[in-house]
């Protein structure tokens, strides 16, 4: 109302329209700093048009022929109570909490999952439960200081002239015995030695530029030594590589030459079954997880591109042979049986573009799932999408069945998706009950803790109903 008032006096030609729009000012700031403190993301969309238009009336064009006496002065005055409030709030975290972690409390004989060497990775966090966290102890606070370079290496691979914006690299090093495992923005894998960095081999998949593909980048390798072939056989340990060309390609850990018997000469088409299989519009970005024989590929796609994106799939494949073992769908989500030449998956599902956790004692595999495009529009979402968006899910890890749902935005409608891999330990009650959990953090800085096994919160989770809008959706 008071908007329509000030609009009033300024087509009125009358000065006080400047004066009533400086109370508007104020009386936004006041409001917003009470509702969301001094946090620069909550207070630019409750105020910043409006300064926007404060600026403007300042102008001499906009006050040209106004009758009364010179307004300027609080309309000014409001403007830089807003632009300090402002400039502070961008250096404040009201989210931040000061302290240090006792480190007296960290259990060395913590159950740290797979039974992997204390001075190794061997998957995106370590292990299949996602810890990320290292036994190593000679680094210490007292000594992190005295660090010096012990070796410098350089990939070459670097963003060209016709990259995209968002060429970037991400990746965590897998390391095994003396080996660092990587990949590159462009999707090379290369082995280093781990002792001297002098590169061992290099693997370049040629894939081709795309100015469709929304992020050029390489989040991590996955390794996996087979059983079943004696050690210093062709292949008896492999490196895979996701691409952003849509492929996962399988190379003997030893020399990086591509395994011919995985899939089809070593190459899996991960377009295939996929609906609008358009160039660029679906790639992995993210390591994929080894677990049970199975390795497990999801893929991102382009946000807020179309609505006709290729699906959110989550598909499970032989480790040895790259045969397709399930497909779960968050669009069809009953229907875990591979699909047969020419069908296609569910459009615009919601999809795991980051790294799944696994407890193969459990059989479980824990998926962190997105939303669908759009992201800020809601209308027209299916039952199954508005189920699964934004959500930790877990499936049966044989079988690729539902087991149970946390959803941690109801009706996203921000782009909350579930960014990262579930952490997966166990928790000691009061009761001295040990509770096997799942950490799951969110965009939104919350960390859901769940027991793995049914999904359920360890921690009580606070739900708050947020506010609607008159637009569908």
């Amino acid at each position: 109302f008071a908007f329509l008032i000030a609009a009033w006096l300024l087509y009125r030609r009358r000065s006080t329209a400047l004066w009533l729009y400086a109370a508007i000012v104020l009386g936004t700031l006041a409001w917003a700093v009470w509702e969301t403190g001094f946090d620069w993301w909550e207070l630019g969309p409750r105020g910043g048009i409006i300064v926007l238009v404060a600026l403007w009336l300042l102008t001499p064009w906009a006050r040209r022929g106004l009758a009364g006496p010179d307004a300027r002065a609080p309309l000014i005055l409001a403007v830089l109570a807003s632009l300090a409030v402002a400039g502070y709030s961008m250096t404040a975290d009201p989210k931040d909490i000061a302290g240090e972690l006792d480190t007296d409390k960290v259990i060395p004989n913590a159950n740290l999952g797979n039974d992997v060497p204390a001075g190794e990775w061997h998957y995106y966090g370590r292990t299949q439960f996602g810890q990320r966290y290292s036994p190593l102890d000679q680094i210490t606070p007292d000594n992190v200081a005295k660090l010096q370079p012990a070796w410098t290496y350089r990939t070459g691979d670097v963003k060209g002239p016709d990259d995209i914006g968002e060429t970037t690299y991400q990746v965590t090093p897998l390391k095994i015995g003396d080996t660092l495992y990587i990949c590159t923005p462009h999707n090379f894998a290369i082995a280093i030695d781990a002792a001297s960095g002098k590169e061992k081999w290099r693997y370049d998949p040629k894939i081709k530029l795309d100015k469709d593909r929304q992020h050029q980048t390489c989040r991590g390798v996955s390794y996996y030594a087979d059983a079943a072939i004696a050690a210093g056989q062709p292949c008896a340990a492999r490196v895979y590589l996701p691409t952003s060309d849509a492929r996962l390609i399988a190379l003997d850990a030893a020399n990086g030459q591509v395994c011919p018997a995985f899939a089809e000469g070593g190459t899996l088409n991960l377009l295939t079954n996929m609906p609008y299989p358009k160039s660029g519009y679906y790639y992995s970005t993210s390591a994929p997880l080894i677990s049970g024989g199975k390795i497990i590929v999801g893929g991102a796609v382009n946000d807020n591109y179309s609505t006709q994106e290729p699906s959110g799939v989550i598909r499970a494949y032989d480790v040895g042979t790259g045969k397709l073992l399930w497909n779960w769908d968050s669009g069809n989500p009953d229907q875990t049986t591979p699909l047969a030449a020419g069908q296609t998956y569910t459009a615009n599902s919601p999809n795991m573009w980051s790294t799944p956790s696994a407890d193969e004692k459990l059989g479980l595999l824990y998926v962190p799932l997105g939303n669908q495009t759009p992201d800020q529009l809601g209308a027209g979402r299916s039952a199954n999408v508005e189920k699964f968006s934004s959500s930790i899910t877990a499936l049966d890890l044989n079988t690729g069945q539902l087991r149970w749902v946390r959803q941690t935005v109801h009706h996203d409608l921000w782009d909350m998706d579930v960014p990262a891999q579930p952490s997966l330990i166990d928790i000691t009650k009061p009761d001295g009950t040990v509770v096997p959990a799942l950490v799951g953090p969110t965009k939104q800085g919350d960390l859901y803790v769940l027991d793995r096994r049914t999904g359920e919160p360890v921690i009580a989770v606070n739900e708050v109903p947020a506010p609607g809008g008159a637009i569908e959706g």
